[in-house]
């Protein structure tokens, strides 16, 4: 399997809070315009907690010109809440989507009317038609919530029939498991593009402690190197660099359909590795 034709770049943020956090936004997106990816997507907080923000960021986005996609996520919310959303997207001529089940949020109890994201995907699709070009996610080292690997598959696939268009998958620094994924939604029929997503390391703490939380693999090796720099933050910016160039590298050449950068709202790294890898 040689390298994709014509490979995908995304960038994803997720909308700030504050003043100081959107100017600081604004100048990354600017930075990694110029780069000149397919989309950048923006995230929704639990249970839509970041619903104007989402928006906000999309349309400043989009207004200068990039294509931009929200994320929305479908736990907790009534259909008549996501319609809505879904109809402002549309009225501002939002054409791409990133759908999601979302995490519950903290002290709620039920999960909504719409409790999975295939439920989300067929009721964007029944709500309307073919408008939105439909992104939903999926994990090469399986839910923190899968028991079974073969029902990672499953549940992707209800996704797909529901009407997804592509994925982006769950970041991971394991690139076997990203092509043994492949292998086994190629054997269920699944055909959509799988992109995968990129998590740079600038600071390895905080990366092991989303790796906890979400079920992304680091391996022992990489750990040890990486608690072995200490407080060394260049050694292990460094070593990071070096790791997910290597994991890009290896992704693209041997066919991925492009790259979902997860930026935490930064663009030095992955500019780093975009300079990289030549693209």
């Amino acid at each position: 399997m040689g390298a994709a034709e014509n490979p995908v770049f995304s960038f994803e943020f997720f909308p700030p809070k504050t003043a100081e956090g959107k100017a600081k936004l604004r100048t990354t997106w600017m930075q990694l315009a110029a780069l000149k990816p397919k989309f950048f997507s923006v995230t929704f907080g639990a249970g839509g907690t970041t619903r104007v923000g989402t928006l906000e960021t999309v349309l400043e986005i989009r207004n200068a010109g990039h294509a931009a996609a929200p994320h929305l996520s479908c736990i907790a919310s009534a259909r008549a809440e996501i319609a809505a959303q879904l109809e402002q997207y549309r009225s501002n001529g939002i054409r791409h989507i990133v759908a999601l089940r979302g995490d519950l949020p903290s002290g709620l109890g039920h999960s909504g009317e719409l409790p999975h994201a295939n439920d989300l995907v067929a009721f964007i699709r029944e709500t309307t038609g073919d408008w939105f070009n439909i992104e939903v996610a999926c994990y090469p080292e399986y839910h923190p919530q899968t028991r079974y690997a073969k029902d990672e598959v499953t549940r992707f696939k209800r996704k797909v029939d529901a009407g997804a268009n592509s994925a982006i998958t769950q970041y991971f620094y394991n690139a076997d498991a990203y092509f043994r994924f492949i292998d086994d939604c190629e054997a269920a029929g699944i055909t959509v593009p799988i992109v995968p997503g990129v998590m740079p390391i600038g600071n390895f703490f905080q990366m092991a402690r989303f790796s906890e939380a979400c079920g992304a693999e680091i391996p022992r090796w990489m750990r040890l190197k990486f608690e072995g720099y200490h407080d060394d933050v260049a050694s292990i910016r460094a070593f990071g660099l070096d790791v997910v160039t290597a994991l890009c590298d290896r992704l693209l050449s041997s066919g991925a359909p492009g790259l979902h950068f997860y930026t935490l709202n930064q663009a030095g790294l992955t500019s780093t590795i975009w300079q990289r890898l030549g693209l």
